[in-house]
């Protein structure tokens, strides 16, 4: 059986719209090679006995003002315009592809940010408008006309090429190969490109069709081909000036200019239909523009009085990831917005530790700060953050670049993004071997089909040569963790890995990567906003509100947990003793906005226990006195909340 992409080209190719766009791109490029051979000569006879004639048996187009043929005039033009309209396409191709790339390859700094506004300056002028200056500035004839349609087709390029990429940039898979160290350039070859060559194909030839316009119409105001020499746009100058005499002299060379732009526009709409790639469109196209920085060791932010003791050695050798005050900020309208503000733990090797928390915490966040792919308008600040004694906080030497590449592993939560479409599953995961470990090829192909087999996914072999969209949700993501166990992980980052899967596959997947903590020692850091899932699958377990830790405690005493947040988490997942006429326990209010954190306790307009001091006084995070192994941030930790007071009550009454 046919792939899927050749069944719908068989059936894009049967349609009316591809029948007639086919035929006539056919009759075009027959003209274009065989006009000159066939009726060149016809087409400077001169006949000044037959001049300006009306269309007859002989001319059945007419003559012009030297007695030539008009008919075959117009057939000899096909091939001068159609190359010279595809030659402004490819200017405007090679330079919207370099002005729409060069913000991507030149960052978010001061070149890549000026080079936005010279495109978006660009497009806000009509396209005619510019072809105008243009020819003006390289001049009159066919050179000029080239360069001017050329470049003013070049800024509407560049405006979708930008948007394009930073659609594809900000996906995980481009911000993996960035953490691993890959070069801009080389992440812009081998995973951008690929990923929006389809609709540049499409808009590319429809971009044809308006070339071969624009081309017709500066020629036509005289700006364009020049005499002995002559286009389609000459043709129709020379025919509007005996319009009234003969009017087939400027009808022909139209319909010729008319009926080879609908080729090219039909011929793109069916690459769109082919491709599908639909309703993409050049116009009203934006591209965001910001600016972000990692911050130097140097400019930390201080720490906080639940941790005056951040920058003493980790009490154990056995540390993977050691995480001191940290704090994520964005610009925002009215100041910096701060979602993560002031967070610390340690992730030992071999133990499994949950970050939970309604959406919005914080957690993903963190997560994202640790592996290195915040945005890069984020700026990060900790006085330590430490994998495996490497300082992420500082510029990465390609030594501790390789180094992190084997040692620290990330799964997204969403497969389908974090994975290349345009690639192979084996290629993707190779690519790792190849970059960090040094494989040959070969080698690294034998050890992505290993991979995959150790994740469970059956015929490896064969599944390494399919694309992820041959996947299913489960299998892309057991494909995820074959990826991280290409080298040997220290440390394993699952945001959300089940999120977007059946109950049947979460059960795969949490087994697969508690399979893999125990067989090799891992160490899990596993965000979710499931307490339950948290509950059973790690060791230790850190609650996050308004981008900070308010409790930390062993998952097996979540049922004794002592903030009230906790508790709310904990009560609203139904469990098998859930009294089902009774309604759902919730949490009411809605979370802290980032942007507007309240002073004292965050959860305090939540909280059923909140009194003056925790509106005023923000608890810090510290060790629990009845229980040292546990760290709660609340005034009034482990007090009954008032309908278990009210329980007690009628239990003591007589």
């Amino acid at each position: 059986m046919p792939p899927a992409s050749t069944r719908r080209w068989s059936r894009v190719a049967r349609t009316p719209l591809a029948l007639v766009a086919i035929a006539l791109l056919v009759v075009v490029a027959a003209l274009a090679v065989l006009g000159p051979v066939l009726w060149g000569a016809d087409a400077e006879a001169v006949d000044t006995g037959n001049i300006l004639a009306g269309p007859s048996a002989r001319h059945w187009a007419g003559t012009d003002n030297l007695g030539r043929d008009i008919a075959a005039r117009v057939l000899v033009a096909s091939r001068l315009s159609v190359v010279l309209a595809l030659l402004a396409v490819a200017i405007a191709v090679v330079v919207g592809l370099l002005l729409g790339t060069a913000p991507f390859l030149l960052g978010r700094g001061r070149a890549g940010r000026l080079v936005t506004a010279a495109v978006n300056i660009a497009v806000a002028f009509p396209g005619m408008l510019l072809a105008l200056f243009f020819a003006v500035v390289f001049g009159v004839g066919a050179t000029g006309a080239v360069m001017a349609i050329g470049l003013a087709g070049a800024p509407g390029f560049a405006r979708l090429v930008q948007t394009l990429v930073s659609g594809v940039a900000a996906r995980d898979f481009v911000a993996a190969a960035r953490v691993a160290g890959v070069g801009r350039g080389r992440i812009l070859v081998r995973h951008v490109l690929p990923n929006i060559a389809e609709p540049l194909v499409v808009n590319a030839t429809i971009g044809a069709g308006t070339a071969l316009l624009s081309f017709a119409g500066l020629s036509f105001l005289g700006l364009g081909v020049q005499s002995p020499s002559f286009d389609w746009g000459r043709l129709l100058y020379d025919g509007a000036s005996a319009l009234y005499l003969n009017p087939a002299a400027a009808l022909v060379p139209g319909a010729a200019v008319l009926l080879a732009g609908l080729a090219f526009n039909l011929v793109g709409e069916s690459v769109a239909k082919g491709l599908g790639v639909e309703g993409l469109g050049i116009e009203g196209l934006g591209v965001p523009v910001g600016s972000g920085r990692w911050v130097l060791p140097g400019r930390t932010a201080a720490p906080g009085p639940a941790h005056a003791a951040a920058d003493a050695p980790d009490p154990a050798d056995d540390v993977v990831l050691g995480v001191r005050d940290l704090a994520v900020s964005f610009r925002g309208p009215s100041g910096p917005v701060r979602p993560v503000r002031g967070v610390s733990f340690d992730v030992h090797r071999g133990e499994s530790v949950g970050i939970v928390g309604e959406s919005g915490c914080g957690k993903s966040l963190t997560a994202l700060a640790v592996t290195r792919l915040l945005d890069d308008d984020a700026r990060l600040e900790a006085s330590r953050l430490h994998l495996l004694g490497t300082d992420l906080r500082a510029p990465q030497a390609t030594a501790d670049r390789r180094k992190l590449g084997t040692e620290l592993a990330v799964v997204f939560q969403d497969p389908m993004t974090s994975l290349n479409p345009a690639r192979r599953i084996g290629a993707q995961l190779a690519e790792v071997a190849t970059h960090h470990q040094g494989m040959t090829r070969r080698e690294a192909a034998a050890r992505a089909v290993d991979r995959l087999d150790a994740v469970r996914i059956p015929d490896p072999g064969e599944r390494a040569r399919q694309y992820p969209h041959e996947f299913s949700g489960g299998m892309r993501q057991r494909a995820m963790i074959g990826m991280g166990l290409m080298g040997t992980p220290a440390l394993i980052v699952a945001d959300e890995p089940t999120t977007a899967l059946d109950v049947t596959v979460q059960r795969q997947v949490l087994d697969l990567l508690s399979a893999v903590r125990d067989s090799d020692a891992v160490a899990l850091l596993l965000i979710s906003h499931d307490v339950a899932v948290v509950g059973e699958v790690c060791d230790r377990v850190l609650v996050m509100y308004a981008g900070r830790i308010v409790e930390d405690l062993p998952a097996a005493e979540l049922a004794t947990a002592r903030h009230p947040y906790t508790r709310a988490l904990v009560d609203a997942v139904p469990d098998m003793d859930t009294d089902l006429d009774e309604p759902l326990a919730t949490i009411p209010g809605r979370p802290v906005d980032p942007a507007d954190v309240p002073a004292g306790c965050a959860y305090a307009a939540r909280c059923p226990l909140a009194d003056a001091r925790c509106r005023a006084q923000d608890p810090a995070l510290v060790s629990d006195p009845h229980a040292p192994a546990r760290r709660v941030a609340c005034w009034h930790a482990g007090e009954p909340l008032p309908a278990e007071r009210a329980v007690d009550l009628l239990v003591e009454s007589p």
